[in-house]
């Protein structure tokens, strides 16, 4: 597995494999890898020819610069992770060498009214900053595909929205959250969370799996109102929103008759904040 610190040896490595019609697939992350993340890897093998993940955590989508500073860094765990699931290579920049002395870093595209919705509204300017870095990503690599998990729903949903923006030729693909045995999604952020943390934190995933098993029987205001009411009296959890909304506008859903439906949630469980979601259709 080769390590790239430059876009320039990235570049270097990748142009003949693609001058001989290899298809090169990236999954973009900022480490802390769990299996999750090798989902992501797995699912790019069976997509493509080379697989590429970056590891970068970049501060422009920080709304919070203690999140920055806490968020987790084990390299060389990752790394072992990555040569394992057999990627090969990985893009490990420093902030530098995305963001470089003097260039002009002014970053500002029309999303559409969902940037503004849900994790928009509770960390703003977020989705500029992760569009920024992805575009700087695609760049680098200029990949065939792309891989994203759908933990992060709506970040997918910007991406492809900024991939309209500039018309680029990439797939984007979602893959399925990967989840715990008791049913937590997994997350680089679940190692901040204490054991009564860990405990609580199950009720993101149980209100989720609520709404789909009685999807029949309620009303979408009861579904939502009874997912909701999970949340009640369970010591340091702190719900953010529960929503069921239209999957290509995050707007609430009308009606159960709407050809994409996703439930999605955000809690503050201890000092840790998740997220999670459930498509419904």
């Amino acid at each position: 597995m080769e390590v790239f610190k430059t876009k320039e040896a990235l570049k270097a490595y990748l142009k003949p494999l693609k001058a001989s019609g290899k298809k090169i697939a990236l999954v973009p992350t900022m480490g802390a890898l769990h299996n999750g993340h090798i989902s992501l890897i797995k699912l790019a093998q069976e997509n493509a020819d080379v697989i590429i993940c970056s590891i970068f955590v970049n501060p422009t989508q920080f709304t919070d610069p203690k999140d920055l500073e806490k968020y987790p860094r084990p390299i060389e765990h990752d790394l072992a992770m990555l040569n394992d699931a057999g990627c090969n290579g990985v893009f490990m920049p420093n902030v530098t060498e995305m963001y470089p002395a003097g260039a002009d870093e002014n970053w500002h595209i029309d999303l559409g009214k969902a940037e503004f919705l849900l994790e928009g509204e509770f960390r703003k300017g977020h989705y500029q900053g992760v569009t920024q870095i992805v575009k700087k990503l695609f760049d680098a690599v200029e990949p065939d595909l792309a891989m994203f998990g759908q933990k992060d729903f709506q970040q997918v949903l910007m991406i492809k929205n900024m991939l309209a923006h500039f018309k680029l030729p990439i797939n984007i693909i979602t893959c399925p959250i990967i989840r715990e045995d008791d049913g937590l999604a997994m997350s680089s952020r679940n190692i901040h969370l204490s054991e009564t943390d860990r405990k609580n934190a199950l009720v993101l995933s149980k209100s989720l799996q609520f709404v789909a098993d009685n999807f029949t029987k309620y009303s979408l205001e009861e579904l939502e109102e009874k997912a909701k009411s999970l949340y009640n009296n369970i010591e340091g959890v702190t719900l953010d929103y529960f929503t069921i909304a239209d999957g290509n506008t995050l707007e609430p859903a009308n009606s159960k008759d709407e050809n994409s439906l996703v439930a999605l949630v955000a809690a503050q469980v201890g000092t840790t904040r998740l997220i999670d979601n459930i498509i419904i259709k």
